[in-house]
């Protein structure tokens, strides 16, 4: 089963798909060997890794493409792509769509922010109108060659004007043929649940520890009624935190001795093996006449 109609049958199944994002290669092999089912690349982890800044528009097309690109070849699971606000008109939106379908994407999400846009749980959002969108989403839908690849709408509505209003967007984004909605930065269970019981397509949620969702468990999320629980910042929280003490401790002790425990980081064999060296010094030996190069 290919990567694009693997995913659609994840959303659809009755068990909520829960998909960690990967900000780097790092973290996206630690994903694959969880044995999740899905992953995510997107603008947040993409920009902190890429330029240690924060997602607020600065990261270039070409930056995070390439990002993506690197990434999706690396990894045998489905992965859906963040692509802002389209990087432009319609004529953007096209070229950018048929990139990622080419490079192997299995979806991809289109927001409704202006630009530069902002990370949909940071304060002073602002969103285009829905006639501004609309030829973007439907532009995206034009430009896919493969119809399993899924597209999902997402609006930033809610933070500027309500829920209502998000709501109401997420309809015409569902009529207009997304294959998903995401209502960013929802307040409250139920809000969430009138989000679910509302929209007619399948929708996300989106988990960040600290953010203005609900942080629920993989149940609760299914009981209100979500498809699919991403979790975009929590990977690289915790790596950035992990660093951060390891640093800390060399500066502090001169040493990481102290540190260097199973329990807070891997040794030069085991993350040997992490990163697949071992496998592809095995491969080598098929080409070097099996010499151990």
């Amino acid at each position: 089963m290919n990567k694009t109609t693997l995913f659609r049958k994840l959303v659809n199944s009755p068990e909520i798909l829960l998909m960690p994002v990967a900000y780097d290669g790092i973290s996206l092999l630690a994903i694959e060997q969880a044995g999740f089912k899905a992953t995510c690349i997107a603008g947040y982890g993409t920009s902190s890794s890429l330029l240690g800044l924060p997602d607020i528009g600065m990261i270039s097309s070409s930056e995070m493409l390439t990002h993506y690109a690197n990434l999706i070849a690396r990894t045998e699971l489905p992965v859906m792509v963040d692509i802002d606000t389209g990087f432009g008109d319609v004529n953007n939106v096209i070229r950018t769509v048929q990139q990622v379908e080419q490079m192997g994407a299995a979806a991809l999400f289109i927001e409704d922010q202006t630009y530069p846009k902002r990370c949909g749980h940071m304060g002073g959002k602002s969103v285009v109108d829905v006639e501004e969108y609309l030829p973007k989403l439907k532009a995206a839908l034009w430009a896919r060659k493969n119809p399993d690849l899924t597209i999902m709408a997402r609006t930033d509505a809610k933070a500027v004007y309500g829920l209502d209003e998000a709501i109401r967007r997420g309809k015409i984004y569902a009529e207009a043929g997304a294959d998903m909605v995401f209502v960013e930065a929802v307040g409250s269970v139920d809000e969430m649940r009138r989000v679910n019981a509302e929209i007619p397509v399948p929708s996300m949620a989106n988990m960040i520890e600290g953010g203005k969702t609900p942080f629920l468990n993989k149940d609760e999320l299914q009981d209100v009624g979500y498809a699919l629980a991403a979790y975009a910042c929590g990977p690289l929280y915790a790596a950035a935190r992990a660093v951060q003490k390891w640093a800390t401790t060399l500066k502090e002790e001169g040493s990481t001795e102290s540190f260097a425990t199973p329990e807070n980081m891997m040794d030069f064999a085991e993350y040997y093996s992490f990163i697949g060296a071992d496998k592809i010094r095995e491969r080598e030996k098929i080409f070097l006449n099996g010499t151990d190069k």
